[in-house]
């Protein structure tokens, strides 16, 4: 490509990721704006039936006199009023049909910056892919049926921004667990904070787009298989291991060895941090099963004997992530139906 075209080419890009991220800046809090109008739209139906039959209020003689003009302007005041609760009924279509088609709308949106931040992060993806970029899963065995893994990530995960922010609440575990080896790294969020908070670290992924990614963000990345990886890692050199939605990805052969070699390769005091979906949440397994290279659910029992067979002490188990529940939904069931999505295992060497 003649060196004009390849610049303006590099300046049409430059341009197309400009728009996108100012299109995907706009958020509005939904839940906010359904909190007002649901409390309007009850004040109005508060105020839809308009009758003249209201009890009369004051002394026995005021309540005396009111009732006779009632009845003498019943003629006059009741059409009116049933004019009135016609226009009302009417006004209250009309706006329920307007709130509908906003939430029509308002739903587009969403789908619209959703595709938009998938588009920029697969831009990234093409400006930062490897001369040599073949794609391989974190599942070697489902490589086949996912060609596009990092497209595949990029919707079923979301943007960079909001696993970051998820996976915000593990910086502290590391904060004097330097060096730290993230563990199917994926494109590098959790590697972003803790460098933000001075923490050395460094990363593993198998799938060749999110390594090349991640190394776009600076960060030290290896392009390899997570348990390869960990056997040229000298033992007790590490002071943290970080798996992030990795483990449900791997045979109970590879998840035991990762286990294994997890603790050979931690220093005394080290931590091991790993966050998988928790199979007990209806709404986490619709995710689980939406991954083809998935290997099996862990329930968090079967995980915490792992680790503890493994050598680990010290273990923490936090549930994360717990869905909205809605208002009247009986508290036993919401326990079972909107349990937590995700849960992680802290443990110590």
């Amino acid at each position: 490509m003649p060196a004009a075209d390849e610049q303006t080419a590099q300046v049409d890009l430059d341009a197309l990721i400009a728009s996108l991220r100012e299109e995907v800046r706009w958020r509005a809090d939904r839940e906010t704006v359904l909190s007002v109008r649901i409390r309007a739209r009850s004040a109005a139906e508060q105020l839809w039936p308009v009758t003249a039959e209201t009890p009369p209020h004051g002394g026995p003689a005021a309540r005396f006199v009111k009732r006779v003009g009632r009845r003498l302007m019943r003629w006059y005041v009741e059409p009116l009023a049933r004019q009135q609760r016609a226009f009302n009924e009417a006004a209250l279509r009309l706006v329920d049909g307007l709130t509908e088609e906003v939430d029509r709308l308002s739903a587009a949106r969403d789908e619209r910056e959703r595709l938009l931040a998938e588009l920029e992060e697969r831009l990234l993806r093409v400006e930062r892919r490897g001369p040599a970029a073949a794609t391989t899963p974190v599942a070697p065995a489902a490589a086949a049926a996912l060609p596009d893994y990092f497209g595949f990530e990029s919707r079923m995960r979301g943007p960079t921004e909001v696993v970051r922010e998820r996976q915000r609440v593990y910086v502290e575990d590391f904060r004097d667990a330097s060096p730290v080896l993230d563990v199917g790294c994926g494109r590098g969020e959790f590697l972003v904070l803790l460098r933000d908070a001075g923490i050395e670290a460094r990363g593993v992924e198998a799938d060749s787009d999110m390594a090349d990614f991640a190394r776009g963000e600076g960060l030290e990345v290896e392009q390899a298989d997570l348990v390869e990886a960990l056997e040229r890692v000298g033992d007790e050199s590490l002071g943290g291991i970080f798996a992030g939605q990795v483990v449900e990805h791997l045979s109970p052969q590879a998840l035991q060895r990762f286990l294994d070699l997890g603790r050979a390769k931690l220093r005394r005091g080290g931590v091991l941090v790993i966050e998988t979906i928790n199979p007990l949440s209806p709404y986490s397994l619709r995710n689980y099963f939406a991954y083809l290279t998935h290997a099996q659910p862990l329930v968090p029992g079967t995980l915490t004997l792992l680790v503890r067979e493994a050598g680990f002490r010290e273990l923490d188990l936090r549930y994360l992530n717990e869905p909205t529940r809605p208002d009247g939904v009986d508290p036993h069931v919401a326990e079972i139906l909107y349990a937590p999505l995700d849960y992680a295992i802290v443990a110590r060497r």
